[in-house]
């Protein structure tokens, strides 16, 4: 690993920690040369996903885009950015784990709803209404009002009550 202070390539770990979901490992790195510290983080390298877009065109599946897509939903709410996080790695294990190369982006889209739906109804409603394209105030008001009578599914919620 090339230092960033020095650009010498003679390092050594002083922790390694391995992640909550365990897909990426922490390492506190420290340079031989110039003895400043710094992290790195390595993670399992995917294969490429491609998007097929709504107009046929083809791209790769781009992990900050699908972050800020979030973030934006989730603009001015109290949503921390550890929990989209957590979401935009959730969708691209879901991702992986269902297609070998290409992903419509129908799916994408799906897939973020679903989780905006766990984590913000009103970011849900933002992101819907942008994907979906809402011409009028009475989309809006037919997503919230289905929006009520569904209930939010957070897997961190604990149940209450038995069905």
């Amino acid at each position: 690993m090339r230092c960033v202070q020095c650009g010498s390539l003679k390092d050594k770990v002083l922790d390694s920690r391995s992640s909550k979901d365990g897909t990426t490992i922490r390492r506190r790195r420290e340079c031989l040369k110039c003895t400043y510290r710094y992290t790195t983080y390595e993670q399992i390298e995917r294969t490429e996903l491609r998007v097929v877009k709504r107009d046929g065109a083809r791209e790769a599946l781009n992990r900050e885009k699908l972050m800020s897509g979030l973030i934006k939903a989730c603009e001015k709410r109290p949503v921390p950015m550890d929990r989209l996080d957590r979401a935009v790695e959730e969708i691209l294990t879901d991702l992986h784990k269902d297609h070998l190369s290409e992903v419509p982006s129908a799916i994408i889209g799906a897939k973020v709803m679903d989780k905006l739906h766990q984590i913000d109804p009103v970011a849900y409603v933002r992101y819907v209404s942008v994907y979906r394209q809402f011409e009028d105030v009475n989309e809006f008001i037919a997503e919230i009002q289905s929006l009520s009578r569904r209930a939010a599914r957070d897997p961190f919620q604990r149940r209450l009550f038995k069905d």
